[in-house]
């Protein structure tokens, strides 16, 4: 895990090693100061006296502005580096967790729910960062400046330095105690958080269902219970943390008494090797390893904390993409044709039925094929199956006579548009929105495909025309406006295979009706593959699959369909003489 992460350091491992340099440095020269201090300067004072040269005491002097300028530019500049190593340290590490998820397939993704991944790619990260600072700075300073003093202590203290023996166990041991008690509280926050944003992002999407049905007061009370929660385990493990403090003055104020009553009494009585010099000393000493320690154990609280963090982001790192290119992937697709030789699918390799049996099916080039079917009798699946949004369980889909898992996925995906009934429009102008079809595309290219998929009307009647600007989510558009420029977006692509997942069930039949005649004349060689509720929307295709349980059940055209598919002609009854529900939308 240490190894992966160490590799987003790449182009900032200088400076991470410049920062350890610089605590190093820092380190050192405060361990010496007290020293310089109390020998050079102190202990002179109280044996000379008044006779002590004042050049002497300003050259000691300067020596030790000096010491303190040159221990100041080291941890101003620590700061300054680390600052930067470390935000470059979070920023690779995102960088790479974003380029992984841009890998995975639906699988992969279907692991994770998005609000983790969310979580995992902010907070964790930041957790992560601030893990990776304070190694390369406080991890390097604090264990130094404790080894330092410890044995600056025992040289210039004597016996004195043995009250350390019984503070630093006292305090260490103390410390740990606390930090191991407050550690499952931490832990338990992270799991916590995937929840709270849960809630987060599905309250702001679904906010129109919200409001429609009143129900903000029951969001409210949902957020501050996971609110709630994770000020719980924050609260009992910062309670348990604040003991950090007390403990640490007791061993201080402890330290300064003992240091003190013992130290002048070895002085007063002239005991040989104890001075005054030795005493303040110890006393800086002792406030730096019990200081020390103090960080210390936030290291080891954050560490823990941290990793925690680590561990979440590496099972994304970690995670193997299901999809792979064979080594020398076909770049280019013939033509539009669709085969689907013995398939079967399920999700995954732990479910227990297949999603998809049975499908053996061939679609000519230019074909408009009709897909209808209840809920979850797999309608889209099959589609998806195509621009290998996820692979055959067995058997195998073929685009332009060529297995799919043949192709590069980039060149397979740019000949395929798929237009979902749920589309999303990015935050941006129409025009960029547009261009996500074809980045190159002109604006007569743009309107021309506006115009087809019946959108440029209601585009003009914006103020800003084509540069008016799209909400995030789109949701400043209504649906079937929104599906009406995802429409056109997918045309702009001019792909080899179209596909339409109920993409113009918020637009009413007449719409429909001049939305298909448009892609006869602008995409006439292009296979169309239209999912309806609607038979209207696919009774003039060339051909129609009837789907049923994860199987085609009944294939032909409307009217061979209506002769020989029970559900077909059940469906075409109610449409046309109980009234198409459609209609009205």
């Amino acid at each position: 895990m240490l190894k992966k992460l160490a590799k987003c350091v790449r182009e900032y491992k200088g400076t991470a090693i410049l920062t350890l340099l610089l605590m190093v440095g820092e380190a050192i020269i405060e361990t010496l100061i007290p020293f310089v201090t109390a020998t050079f300067l102190i202990n002179k004072i109280q044996e000379q006296g008044k006779n002590l040269d004042m050049g002497y005491i300003l050259a000691v002097g300067g020596v030790l502005v000096l010491m303190a300028v040159v221990s100041l530019t080291c941890g101003g500049l620590a700061g300054f580096t680390s600052a930067r190593a470390s935000a470059g340290f979070a920023k690779n590490l995102r960088h790479d967790i974003f380029a992984k998820i841009q890998s995975f397939s639906f699988g992969n993704i279907d692991k994770f729910s998005s609000a983790s991944l969310v979580t995992r790619i902010t907070t964790d990260v930041q957790n992560v960062r601030m893990a990776f600072m304070m190694i390369i700075r406080t991890a390097v300073r604090s264990p130094l400046m404790l080894i330092l003093s410890i044995a600056m202590s025992a040289f210039m203290g004597g016996w004195l330095a043995v009250t350390f023996v019984v503070v630093i166990p006292v305090l260490g041991g103390g410390l740990w105690l606390v930090s191991k008690k407050a550690m499952p509280a931490f832990r338990r926050v992270f799991k916590k958080y995937d929840r709270l944003n849960e809630s987060i992002e599905e309250n702001v999407r679904g906010m129109r269902v919200v409001k429609g049905f009143s129900r903000e007061d029951y969001e409210k009370e949902k957020f501050a219970g996971a609110a709630d929660s994770i000020c719980e385990d924050f609260t009992r493990a910062e309670r348990i943390v604040a003991l950090n403090t007390p403990l640490m003055n007791f061993c201080m104020y402890f330290n300064m008494t003992v240091v003190l009553l013992l130290g002048s009494f070895m002085a007063i009585n002239g005991i040989k090797g104890v001075q005054i010099g030795h005493i303040s000393a110890l006393l800086t000493y002792g406030m730096s390893i019990l200081m020390s320690l103090m960080m210390l154990s936030m290291i080891y609280v954050m560490l823990t904390m941290s990793a925690q963090a680590a561990k979440r982001i590496c099972e994304v790192l970690d995670e193997v993409p299901d999809m792979s290119e064979v080594e020398n992937p076909i770049t280019e697709v013939k033509d539009g044709s669709i085969d689907f030789e013995n398939v079967n699918f399920k999700y995954s390799a732990q479910a227990q039925k297949f999603a998809l049996f049975d499908i053996d099916l061939h679609i000519d080039s230019g074909m408009t094929v009709g897909i209808i079917g209840g809920t979850g009798s797999s309608k889209s699946t099959l589609v998806q199956l195509i621009p290998r949004l996820y692979d055959v369980t067995e058997g195998a889909v073929k685009v332009g006579g060529v297995d799919v898992r043949d192709y590069s996925i980039e060149s397979l995906r740019n000949s395929v548009a798929v237009v979902l009934q749920k589309n999303l429009l990015f935050a941006g102008s129409i025009k960029d929105n547009l261009r996500w079809g074809n980045p190159d595309a002109t604006d007569e290219q743009m309107e021309e495909a506006c115009r087809l998929a019946q959108a440029d009307e209601f585009v003009r009647s914006f103020p800003d025309g084509y540069d008016s600007m799209i909400e995030q989510g789109g949701t400043n558009v209504s649906g079937g406006q929104k599906q009406r420029l995802c429409i056109a977006r997918a045309l702009l692509k001019r792909p080899k295979i179209l596909i339409l997942d109920d993409s113009t069930s918020a637009v009413d039949t007449k719409t429909d009706a001049f939305i298909r005649a448009g892609f006869k004349s602008y995409i006439p060689e292009t296979t169309k593959i239209i999912i309806a509720q609607r038979i209207s929307s696919v009774q003039d295709a060339d051909l129609i699959l009837v789907m049923e349980n994860g199987k085609i059940a009944d294939r032909g055209t409307h009217e061979e369909l209506l002769k020989t598919s029970e559900i077909y002609r059940e469906v075409w009854e109610q449409q046309t003489n109980g009234g198409d529900q459609n209609e009205a939308v």
